[in-house]
């Protein structure tokens, strides 16, 4: 792949790309996601477990993606071709990008589904539908959405042209304007959510089930479930950060920057945390209700307490900021591509490109109704088979290789030029990314594949061979 246009456009400042990142680590992974898991599997002891996993895997990987894309300087695929050129490597680094591009579309597909529900339910309890509210209403109300596709069509339409509207404008004009309102606000809402939390008489609950480690409740499943989660919470792998580093300026430190995403995105996760189970508590309901939570329990409690209508409004405000700001995220890596690499404006990018993910959505979409008896993988409907490849396959091979093309192929310039870390600092950083990370990685990986159908062992040894292949192919100057 020949030497292509660069990215030109870059971030006003660093903390507007910090905001970015941030916004687009912060999502569904945090509110809905987060609080589920954690209540599944024990707690404190799970959360304990996450944080290690942050700090060993999701900070080091997080640096080294948005290291690629400001040395690359260009969008994922080509930043990626670039540096492979530049290190005598093997052209199929290419892949690599290329990989994030089409997990991003992907993900975003779907994405936006969950999003028009989180829409959807904003409107409802906007105009008071949770209110007194019992079990069985709220059930049959979840059913009846997810049974209807005019409406759904209808919320993912609906996310994907704000979305594409403001892709479309650029760096400046559309992410940065964007975002400069939607972080602010986010804060604003997670803080007022917070500040009630604490009055309903389970905050201390809340706050025992979060921080206080019982690590009987700890299974070997659990801590595979809290390191993938680590992983996928910061957008790694996802080409997202590599794009975001292009635009970067050599003049901000990436440290400083991954440091403070990692720690705002764990901290909105932990708030949001803290959030959900003192309503939950307050309201007699059980922590594990699994991915139901968000959805099917919380309307219950603010259809039942005092102040419900404004609360639940508010929250579910809170889901729509949130998973906005990392959907206008996944299109941008898929736009940078088309604009970069085939000449394409970028208006003219985002509109075609979030026609096509828009359409392919629509196959999720169905998934819950008029397509829920067509099978893709094994028993797993469109949605599902979308989310497993990305989740499973996808995403960890994208962070494999970013740990294998830091430590081992990028040269030790451009990694001093790009992490700035001192010789001690870089050192533990290097055995990091050579150990730590690939093997918790690929620990992850196995398991998710292991415990699937028996066919994706063949696909685990396919992708062993081609990392393997890139690894010895890389040549020496």
């Amino acid at each position: 792949m020949s030497q292509l246009k660069l990215s030109t456009e870059g971030w006003s400042n660093q903390t507007v790309f910090i905001m970015a990142a941030i916004g687009s680590a912060v999502g569904l992974g945090n509110i809905w996601k987060f609080p589920y898991i954690t209540g599944e599997n024990g707690g404190g002891a799970f959360v304990l477990v996450y944080l290690a996993c942050i700090l060993l895997i999701g900070i080091p990987v997080l640096m080294s993606e948005i290291a690629l894309g400001r040395a690359g300087k260009a969008n994922p695929v080509q930043a990626m071709a670039n540096l492979a050129r530049e290190n005598n490597a093997s052209r199929l680094w290419f892949l690599l990008g290329l990989n994030g591009v089409l997990a991003s579309a992907l993900i975003l597909s779907f994405y936006t589904v969950i999003a028009g529900w989180a829409t959807s339910y904003f409107f409802e309890s906007l105009q008071g539908t949770f209110i007194g509210i019992d079990s069985a209403g709220v059930d049959a109300h979840f059913k009846s959405l997810l049974a209807n596709p005019y409406e759904l069509l209808f919320w993912h339409s609906l996310i994907s042209l704000v979305t594409v509207l403001i892709v479309s404008q650029g760096v400046k004009s559309g992410l940065e304007r964007a975002i400069s309102w939607m972080m602010p606000g986010l804060l604003l809402i997670l803080l007022i959510l917070l500040g009630y939390a604490t009055t309903t008489g389970a905050f201390g609950q809340s706050f025992a089930f979060l921080f206080s480690p019982d690590f009987s409740k700890l299974s070997w499943e659990a801590v595979l479930i809290a390191m993938g989660h680590a992983f996928f919470t910061l957008s790694i792998g996802l080409g997202v950060m590599m794009v975001y580093g292009s635009y970067v300026s050599q003049q901000y430190s990436i440290v400083k920057a991954s440091l403070w995403i990692a720690a705002a995105d764990t901290l909105v996760a932990l708030m949001a945390g803290l959030v959900i189970f003192s309503i939950v508590f307050s309201n007699g309901m059980e922590a594990g209700a699994g991915p139901g939570l968000l959805f099917q329990t919380l309307p219950i409690a603010f259809g039942q307490m005092t102040g419900g209508w404004f609360f639940g409004t508010l929250f579910f405000a809170f889901v729509v900021v949130a998973a906005l700001s990392s959907a206008i995220s996944l299109l941008e890596p898929v736009v940078s591509w088309f604009e970069q690499n085939w000449g394409i404006n970028r208006v003219r990018s985002a509109w075609i490109l979030g026609f096509l993910i828009w359409l392919f959505g629509i196959g999720s979409l169905l998934s819950f109704n008029e397509w829920s008896g067509l099978k893709i993988l094994g028993d797993r409907n469109i949605f599902n088979s979308v989310d497993f490849i990305t989740a499973n396959i996808m995403l960890p091979m994208g962070g494999l290789l970013i740990s294998i093309f830091v430590a081992w192929v990028l040269s030790s310039k451009q990694r001093r030029n790009e992490i700035e870390l001192n010789e001690k600092g870089m050192m533990w950083f290097l055995f990091d990314l050579k150990w730590i990370a690939p093997v918790a990685i690929l620990i992850v990986f196995a398991s998710n594949l292991v415990s699937s159908d028996s066919v994706w062992l063949m696909i685990v040894v396919a992708l062993a061979a081609y990392g393997i292949f890139i690894f010895n192919s890389v040549r020496k100057s």
